[in-house]
């Protein structure tokens, strides 16, 4: 055995050491994620190797990982029997960090853990995230390029020193020794060591194993990565039940889309639509996303770069074969093939439920019925998928029967009259208040279709999507109506009533017309096209905007027995019968007059 022979860390990488061993991970546990990955990268690098040198290939039979825990010794090993490392590649992988641009590097170091990780994800470094825990580090390896010579042992404390010599070792790979310091015993722990492989490491691609005290040996990675099996030999079930593996929800999910992508990007995408919504669907705020894993070993939970905020309720996995991820792996860099990937996800799973919705109308009825309103913050959000969106949403509409029923835009244009040119929809609290809405009686006289509309997000909704196919959107309760319908004609006394009531009414309204669209109705009150609506007003409100009083525009149907009263009447009477008419209007609207008490007086003298 040769001498112990000490080496002294290069300045920078001192200062690079103690970064990432002190701030930028910022949970312990992922050390083993770290080690087993190294691991399992040395017997890939092996097999890879035996490729092209036949002499390596007698070396890949049985290549495995081995980790044993000694608690009483407060000990971790982690072994394979991978590729290995020579004298001079142990100093030139582990005992420099970064051998490149290192000290560029830390003159660009802001103190900022996010900025910071962010800078040095380029760097292979995970191994050093042992010294989160360890007082002492060893590393005992043999290259497999030479079989018959000695191994060499590297020993750190992590601070300014290491140790290198050649020791004897029979078998070709590495051993990590792994000495806790005091604070982290309880990583020492065999169930805890057992439950963190299971969950980072239990789809890598060679046996993990786990050893007792009796040298025992566990398989710990019994589980098949689903995700990578070819689809036609996946049954039903077997999507079913690893959805409940790993969303731990106990219903069946509604549908699932499974995909394998390659060339310049590669991955594999498994994907779940749950049948029904997570309890905190409401909250845009909690943790969110898919699993994601990089060559099969667990990365996050709740990988949110990879799904817009109006698909936070698909669960399922990520795996890639290349992420550009910081140092770390807690922080998604911000890169292209992210943003590449997030696109082509979201892309197919809109087309999942185009077909869905083609092929099984009741299914996806069953969806809507549970994330309709999480879609309909889509195209708001995602103005390139804008129009595939809006083909998804559904709505009730004056020509169906009940308020269970919904239509699509593609129905609505189907059935649309051969000289329509626009799209017409009422926005209410309730369907009841939608279908008797005033502002909707000449359209249905004439046989058009409207929209009803009666989520609060529906206004807010339609301002976004704006057209459909080339059929402009038209909210009914603002002005210029509609092309199918025409302009009254005004005599004297018409003009005359309408300066009067105008006077009346003053700031409360912007104008005073005699309406186009009432049939029934005595008086309705209309928006200008600038002005938002009761339910976009209270969702802009609540985020601080302040539009001040509304000044809608009051429209009188004066073929109407109440309006025709106004004729007659004059002084205090007429003021009254005007003010009783614009409550009128305004209780039609779901909005509440201010003296409630004053109007239901003056409906009671009218009916008596």
């Amino acid at each position: 055995m040769s001498k112990s022979r000490s080496r002294i860390f290069q300045t920078e990488t001192k200062q690079l050491l103690k970064l990432m061993i002190h701030s930028l991970y910022s949970n312990k546990e992922i050390f083993i994620r770290e080690l087993v990955s190294n691991a399992s990268d040395a017997l890939d690098k092996l097999r890879f190797k035996s490729v092209e040198d036949k002499s390596l290939a007698k070396l890949t039979k049985n290549l495995q990982i081995d980790v044993k825990v000694f608690k009483e010794e407060n000990k971790i090993t982690i072994s394979d029997n991978g590729i290995g490392m020579s004298e001079d590649e142990v100093i030139e992988n582990i005992g420099t960090i970064a051998r490149s641009g290192t000290a560029s590097f830390l003159e660009n170091i802001t103190g900022d853990k996010k900025k910071d990780s962010n800078l040095i994800g380029q760097f292979g470094v995970g191994f050093y995230s042992v010294f989160m825990v360890a007082e002492k580090v060893e590393v005992i390896t043999k290259s497999a390029h030479n079989p018959d010579g000695e191994g060499t042992s590297w020993e750190s404390n992590g601070e300014e020193k290491y140790r290198i010599k050649t020791v004897p070792k029979d078998a070709h790979g590495t051993e990590i020794v792994i000495h806790l310091n005091d604070d982290n015993k309880d990583f020492c722990e065999p169930g805890r060591v057992k439950f963190l492989l299971e969950k980072y490491s239990q789809y890598i691609n060679f046996p993990l194993n786990i050893i007792n005290d009796n040298n025992e040996s566990t398989k710990i990675n019994e589980a098949e990565a689903l995700w990578l099996k070819s689809k036609r030999t996946i049954k039903d079930q077997e999507y079913i039940d690893f959805y409940k593996f790993i969303s731990f929800d106990q219903n069946d999910p509604l549908e699932w889309i499974h995909n394998k992508v390659e060339g310049k990007n590669e991955y594999i995408n498994l994907l779940y639509i749950p049948s029904k919504p997570p309890f905190d669907l409401w909250n845009r705020e909690s943790p969110r996303g898919l699993k994601l894993y990089v060559q099969r070993v667990f990365i996050m939970d709740d990988a949110s770069s990879f799904l817009p905020l109006y698909l936070r309720f698909i669960r399922g996995i990520l795996d890639t074969n290349d992420l550009p991820l910081n140092v770390s792996r807690e922080i998604l860099q911000n890169h292209p093939m992210v943003d590449s990937i997030k696109k082509a996800i979201t892309k197919r799973i809109l087309d999942a439920l185009k077909k869905l919705k083609k092929d099984s109308f009741d299914k996806y009825k069953e969806f809507w019925n549970q994330y309709g309103l999480v879609l309909k913050e889509g195209p708001a959000e995602d103005i390139e998928n804008k129009e595939l969106i809006s083909g998804l949403i559904m709505f009730n509409s004056s020509n169906l029967s009940n308020s269970e029923e919904v239509v699509t835009f593609d129905d609505y244009i189907k059935n649309m009259k051969s000289d329509q040119e626009q799209i017409y929809f009422c926005v209410a609290d309730t369907h009841e208040a939608a279908i008797n809405s005033p502002h909707i009686e000449k359209l249905k006289s004439n046989g058009i279709e409207v929209l009803l509309l009666t989520d609060r997000i529906d206004e807010w909704l339609m301002t976004s999507i704006y057209e459909y196919k080339g059929k402009q959107l038209v909210n009914v309760a603002k002005e210029e109506l509609s092309k199918e319908t025409e302009a009254p004609e005004l005599n004297n006394k018409d003009k005359d009533i309408l300066e009067k009531i105008m006077k009346h009414l003053g700031d409360r309204v912007s104008e005073v017309v005699i309406s186009k669209r009432l049939i029934d109705s005595a008086s309705c009150l209309i928006l200008p096209q600038s002005e938002p609506g009761a339910q976009l007003r209270k969702i802009l409100e609540a985020s601080g905007q302040d539009f001040g009083q509304s000044k809608p525009i009051f429209e009188i149907n004066t073929k109407h027995k109440l309006v025709k009263k106004l004729r007659n009447m004059k002084g205090k009477q007429f003021s009254s019968f005007v003010d009783f008419l614009y409550d009128y209007a305004l209780i039609a609207e779901g909005g509440s007059p201010k003296d409630p008490s004053k109007y239901l007086r003056q409906l009671d003298k009218y009916l008596i």
